[in-house]
């Protein structure tokens, strides 16, 4: 057990909520609109990045983008809070003191499938992408730094690009940094891609065989040296889109699964959704010596009993602590006794939780 105390104050359609949180899974149930997946949202605040909305703080904030939100946790003893004020970024500190977002990646591994993802394998390929990153941040912590990284030497590259610079001194240092930290994303990809195979265990979800794909342009080289010569050599070209077309910023996830070895995308809603849980289980499973925080929002959409059962089952035999939301109550039936459940509602636009027995 990491995650023992949840405190929001004006996030989304909260004005205020004090949750306690212990091992076992947390089943939160109500009605569309009541609040619910804000729950999940606020914990995944508790992560680098936007949270599972990817959106900026100030569309957070329950009373509208002049307001500010706050959420407080206790993780593994220790005080955490995120906070964005009024017109102001989003801030973090950890025992009452400021640090960077990227520090909350090696403080807990936060994992989420919400209903959008269930479109992963038919959206484009920079979804994908965000989806291999989180999976690979939570195995590498380092994964968000060497993203910035890269991302800041990017745009300067292509700030240049786009203003005809021609004078190669002005690019070396920035293909440089590219290049390192480019190599080392991709190294980062490539060992998390062998960890979530070797940790899926099939049955009722899938297993699959999982790709870093090229995408275009040649996104899947760990190699420091090849990466800074096709930058170098791709310059002309890259000044006539006006942006860097070759990096691992254009690499892909692909995946195939069964014994036909079924293209995901090829696959039914269904196959689809048991192929993503399959993932996200075992991402969860690969991270055993870590203290993982799983998010589930509207788990049992396309499952039935059977494997809703079956899921169940799996979530409670996983190392990690569990938060899942659906519409009703009997979609966690089948969990028991082994679950907590929240109840969620929404009167004149504020959200409210009473926790109820199984």
């Amino acid at each position: 057990m990491t995650l023992t105390r949840l405190s929001l104050a004006q996030f989304r359609s909260w004005s205020r909520l004090d949750l306690d949180l212990d091992h076992r899974p947390l089943a939160i149930f109500g009605p569309n609109g009541s609040g619910k997946t804000n729950i999940l949202e606020a914990v995944s605040m508790l992560a680098p990045g936007r949270g599972l909305r990817a959106v900026p703080a100030p569309d957070q904030a329950r009373q509208g983008k002049d307001a500010g939100w706050r959420i407080r946790a206790m993780i593994d003893g220790r005080p955490v809070e995120t906070v964005a004020p009024p017109g102001q970024p989003r801030g973090v500190s950890i025992d009452d003191k400021p640090v960077a977002q990227t520090a909350l990646g090696r403080l807990l591994r936060i994992i989420w499938l919400v209903p959008a993802m269930d479109r992963l394998w038919s959206d484009p390929p920079e979804a994908r992408r965000r989806f291999l990153d989180r999976v690979t941040l939570s195995l590498h912590p380092d994964h968000a730094d060497l993203a910035l990284t890269y991302d800041r030497a990017m745009r300067e590259r292509n700030r240049l690009l786009k203003d005809q610079i021609g004078d190669p001194a002005w690019y070396r240092a920035l293909e440089a940094q590219m290049a390192e930290a480019g190599a080392a994303l991709t190294r980062n990809r490539r060992d998390a891609l062998r960890a979530i195979m070797a940790a899926q265990d099939g049955g009722d979800f899938p297993a699959a065989v999982l790709a870093l794909l090229p995408g275009e342009g040649q996104a899947d080289d760990p190699d420091e040296g090849s990466i800074a010569d096709r930058l170098s050599a791709m310059r002309p070209r890259d000044m006539a889109a006006g942006r860097t077309l070759t990096g691992p910023h254009r690499a892909d996830l692909g995946a195939h699964w069964g014994p036909q070895d079924m293209p995901a995308a090829l696959s039914s809603t269904g196959e689809q959704k048991a192929l993503l849980l399959s993932l996200i289980l075992a991402n969860a499973r690969a991270l055993s010596d870590q203290p993982v925080v799983l998010l589930l929002d509207e788990v049992a959409a396309h499952l039935d009993a059977d494997r809703r059962a079956a899921l169940y089952d799996r979530i409670c035999g996983l190392p990690a602590q569990s938060l899942l939301t659906g519409t009703g109550a009997e979609l966690f039936d089948s969990l028991g006794p082994r679950a907590r459940r929240l109840s969620v509602t929404k009167t004149e636009g504020r959200s409210q939780a009473t926790e109820t027995t199984g």
